[in-house]
């Protein structure tokens, strides 16, 4: 649980240090390009660590954690965080914990008990429900490429989960981020070649959250993560990350000046508690 959180406290800055880095950059190239630099640094990891090859079996789960996690997640919430506030769009991840839950459940890695279900509901029901108090009482179109960057993240966190049991959640990450490369490689160049004079005055803010997001989002956060569901379950663990808004709130406040309303403080509350119940619910693995 608290490898989970360390993971979850380095993912909760990742959209307002995304918020800060599309203020002047183009949010495909952010999204791809952090993806490029993780890549590298992962590469780096496995030659020094002198990781062996995954093996073939591992190729298929390696793809969908670079789909939902490398590519997917980082492209929708790019996109979105330009015109949604990065307090909004964490009350919208809150749900995530639900969604990998139930991606791991379809794969028939874990069967999570009755009782675990309804306090993950209960939990998604807070955090939706203060994503509409937020928004006036209904999603905006920025909403629904949200709730596609959670589908896509829970599809990677599961199957990364249960591979980390395997081959261990750093080289999980590693050989994800190096799979891509064949792909992001060449988005990357496209998208920066023609805006190499705007990429250059897109400021320090927008550069830090590029960095942000390319090491310790894209990176170094998976190691905590995947190791942490590897020990203790993927619903389980997973349910940490109903903690990710609030954290998320605080960060978007610090950096990004949005405002915190007392109201907050009852909500992370009642998702703290939710939390503690649902650690105490059988889930079978």
């Amino acid at each position: 649980m608290l490898l989970g959180l360390a993971g979850v406290a380095l993912f909760s800055l990742t959209l307002p240090f995304t918020r800060m880095a599309v203020a002047g950059l183009e949010p495909v190239f952010v999204a791809l390009g952090r993806a490029l630099v993780a890549a590298l640094l992962a590469a780096i990891w496995l030659l020094w660590k002198r990781a062996p090859l995954p093996p073939r079996s591992a190729l298929w789960p390696l793809a969908m954690v670079s789909l939902g996690c490398v590519i997917g997640f980082p492209w929708l919430t790019s996109i979105a965080l330009r015109s949604l506030p990065a307090s909004h769009g964490a009350v919208l991840v809150g749900i995530l914990p639900l969604a990998t839950a139930l991606a791991s459940a379809l794969r028939g890695n874990e069967k999570p008990s009755l009782g675990f279900w309804l306090t993950a509901l209960a939990g998604s029901a807070i955090v939706i429900g203060f994503a509409l108090r937020q928004s006036g009482g209904s999603f905006h179109q920025a909403d629904l490429l949200m709730f596609g960057a959670v589908a896509a993240a829970a599809v990677g966190y599961a199957e990364g989960g249960k591979l980390s049991r395997s081959m261990g959640g750093q080289q999980v990450i590693s050989w994800a981020l190096v799979l891509s490369v064949p792909l992001v490689m060449p988005l990357v160049i496209w998208l920066a070649w023609p805006q190499l004079d705007r990429m250059a005055e897109a400021g320090a803010r927008a550069w830090i959250g590029f960095a942000y997001v390319s090491v310790f989002s894209m990176f170094i956060g998976f190691f905590f993560w995947y190791r942490g569901m590897a020990r203790g379950g993927i619903a389980r663990v997973g349910q940490v990350q109903l903690l990710q808004p609030f954290m998320t709130l605080a960060g978007a406040w610090l950096l990004l000046g949005e405002p915190l309303e007392l109201a907050n403080i009852g909500f992370a509350l009642a998702v703290i508690a939710v939390v503690a119940i649902g650690r105490r619910m059988q889930i079978k693995r």
